[in-house]
């Protein structure tokens, strides 16, 4: 990387770094695009992150991450198109995309397999695969709860040793535009906060790649890291729109180390209580199953069928178990999980020889036919107790839980090469929007790491280096505008944790897993509001450390703003329950869904409409206007070898995307 120095005010410079590509975000997505890149022939790449491990691919997982990709073991019929159809039949979803992550799964899977990354194979040699959610094949795989963190540690290790710079401590502030295409970013370097120049950094580049993840930050009950804020508020405010920030995932997770209490911490059938302020404790799940196996099979199935899904809410199914937890935490009630414990109904202990078939086959055949469920956990996967330890919580005593902020399906809109709609600003991971509804478990990992790697041969095949001294005003100038907001911050009566609260509250109100339509139109209004309180009074630094907090929660006051806007626009226009949430029938009318137990009716939902799979809601930059778009189908690739080759020998394989 090049280095200069900018003057914004007489004694006040700042540095400005510039390379050819800039990905930001140092998880498996980053990371491994920058591999890619250097790979290709770019070897004038940066990554700039916040804390090279503080993000959620090094610290988040579950009992047992998976990896979605192709068959590829014994005689296991499959193609990519059936793939695709997998990702795309979950709805809102464009096809071509799904093709793509359906194609590039198997190259990026062997990628990390040549990086290091233990996934388990055969005799063979063959990685045997498992189903997974909405899976019809065996394409999952896992390396255990840390897959995602053994994708990072080994691409950092090749990150290292190809020489790429890691510039750590950095919290992205503004995207710099010139020409209507992305040439910089305004940072602020954290250690340097008491400067004359606020800590203030400019980077200059060709190219710049968000992977910066999912906005943990704006639900008040949420698994990712603490603190992960992401990007989409400075996308927004650059003019990128966003697509399908609705399509949200809702789990239970504990609360103290957050974790993903999926798979077996179901599968081995823990119990679950609840306890008052007062201390007094009851077993709530009993009060919501009509008899004690239809309650140990939903807890089993929850392994299975997580997250919350609004197909599997009624007629007592898994995700009346998220329900149940939701309802005792509403009523100011703490929430556990209790692995030293079976189920039992009035005293009576479950019999496991009456659950399902599929749960007593799974135990049986697993060998996890222990007394408790703490010793199944430990004979079918002593890593998933191992992962607690680590973090200092034995798992014989109670885990406090409660239902969580996931994940997000949605994300900045991409083309088929990942760039927003901002020319030379690309999006991958989490950030971007690429699924829809609903997707295969593990899903997510190999699009991190399919987009990593399309970015990669685009920007290698088409992006030439156009930087020059014309963009140093425009640098300047958005410098010089952080500079003096910054001072306004240190000004402000505005305290940024008060505005942070007020999001996050609103965000687990309107639109968690519940949705009101009257609720979500009037969090919408307030989300408004906020937005344009906080360009009048800019959310407070009580000091200068405070600065980076009070510049991500101005970018997520915009951003819980969106998610709103996207949210009501699908409810206006008659969208009902689907994929991790349902939205309420305040009208109660004669065909609503309804969500029973032995209580009586829980909640009357609005049904989903089916053709609203073929459609995304799109929100346009800043402006939050809404509208509604169509999925391209998956297309039918019929190309002829001869002819693609020329094309490719050409370097035109691209050339029809350029500018898109």
């Amino acid at each position: 990387m090049e280095k200069s120095t900018i003057t914004l005010e007489p004694g006040i410079d700042i540095d400005v770094y510039r390379c050819h590509t800039l990905v930001v975000g140092s998880g498996a997505a980053g990371l491994t695009c920058a591999l890619r890149l250097h790979d290709l022939g770019i070897e004038d790449v940066a990554i700039l992150t916040t804390d090279a491990h503080g993000g959620t691919s090094y610290s988040s997982g579950s009992d047992k991450q998976t990896y979605y990709k192709l068959s590829v073991f014994g005689d296991t019929a499959d193609s990519p198109i059936e793939m695709a159809h997998s990702l795309f039949d979950g709805g809102a979803m464009h096809g071509d995309q799904a093709y793509i992550e359906s194609l590039y799964s198997l190259p990026a899977f062997y990628h990390l397999v040549g990086n290091g990354v233990p996934f388990p194979y055969n005799s063979y040699g063959a990685f045997v695969g498992y189903k997974t959610d909405h899976d019809p094949r065996q394409r999952a795989t896992s390396a255990g709860p840390k897959t995602s963190r053994y994708m990072v540690e080994t691409s950092t290790r090749r990150i290292k040793q190809k020489g790429i710079p890691i510039i750590e401590g950095i919290t992205v502030v503004r995207l710099v535009k010139d020409n209507e295409r992305v040439v910089g970013i305004v940072g602020l370097k954290n250690d340097q906060l008491h400067g004359k120049n606020l800590g203030i950094i400019l980077f200059h580049a060709e190219c710049i790649v968000l992977a910066t993840g999912g906005p943990g930050e704006l639900y008040a009950d949420s698994v990712y890291p603490a603190g992960q804020v992401s990007c989409h508020g400075p996308a927004l405010e650059a003019g990128a729109s966003a697509v399908n920030l609705g399509e949200s995932q809702f789990g239970i997770a504990s609360t103290e180390f957050r974790w993903n209490l999926s798979g077996t911490y179901q599968q081995v059938l823990p119990a679950y209580f609840s306890r008052s302020a007062r201390g007094d404790q009851r077993n709530f799940l009993a009060l919501h199953y009509s008899n004690l196996p239809k309650m140990g099979s939903g807890i089993f199935l929850k392994g299975y069928q997580w997250p919350f899904s609004a197909s599997r809410a009624s007629g007592y199914g898994s995700s009346l178990v998220d329900m149940a937890v939701f309802q005792e935490k509403e009523a100011g009630r703490a929430v556990y999980l209790d692995f030293m414990h079976n189920p039992e109904r009035d005293g009576q202990p479950i019999d496991m020889e009456a659950l399902i078939p599929e749960a007593k086959d799974y135990l049986r055949l697993s060998g996890a036919v222990q007394e408790t469920p703490y010793d199944r956990l430990a004979w079918m996967n002593p890593e998933s107790i191992e992962i607690y330890t680590e973090n200092g919580i034995d798992l014989h005593d109670p885990l406090e839980i409660a239902v969580c902020f996931q994940h997000n399906n949605g994300g900045l809109r991409v083309n088929d090469v990942y760039q927003t709609d901002v020319m030379n600003l690309f999006a991958i991971g989490e950030v971007a929007g690429v699924h829809g509804v609903s997707r295969p478990g593990g899903a997510a990992l190999n699009s991190s790491q399919v987009g990593a790697m399309r970015v990669a041969q685009y920007i290698a095949a088409t992006k030439r280096d156009s930087r020059s001294g014309i963009h140093d005003s425009v640098l300047q100038e958005a410098a010089i505008s952080v500079l003096k907001e910054s001072r306004a911050m240190l000004e402000s009566s505005q305290s940024h944790e008060a505005v942070r609260s007020f999001v996050q509250k609103r965000m687990s109100d309107a639109a968690g897993m519940l949705r009101a339509p009257s609720h979500v139109s009037a969090a919408l209004s307030d989300a408004l509001s906020l937005v344009a309180d906080c360009e009048k009074t800019l959310p407070g630094a009580s000091d200068r450390s405070q600065l980076p907090r009070a510049w991500e929660t101005r970018g997520l006051a915009l951003t819980h703003a969106a998610f709103l806007a996207n949210i009501d626009a699908y409810i206006r226009k008659g969208g009902g329950s689907r994929g991790s949430y349902l939205v309420v029938d305040e009208d109660e009318a004669s065909d609503s869904g309804i969500v029973d137990s032995a209580k009586g009716v829980l909640m009357r939902y609005k049904k989903e409409r089916i053709e609203d799979r073929s459609e995304r809601v799109v929100v346009s930059g800043s402006s939050l206007q809404t509208s509604v778009e169509q999925v391209r189908p998956i297309p039918e690739d019929k190309s002829w070898f001869e002819s693609t080759w020329a094309i490719w020998r050409d370097g035109k394989t691209f050339c029809d995307r350029e500018g898109k």
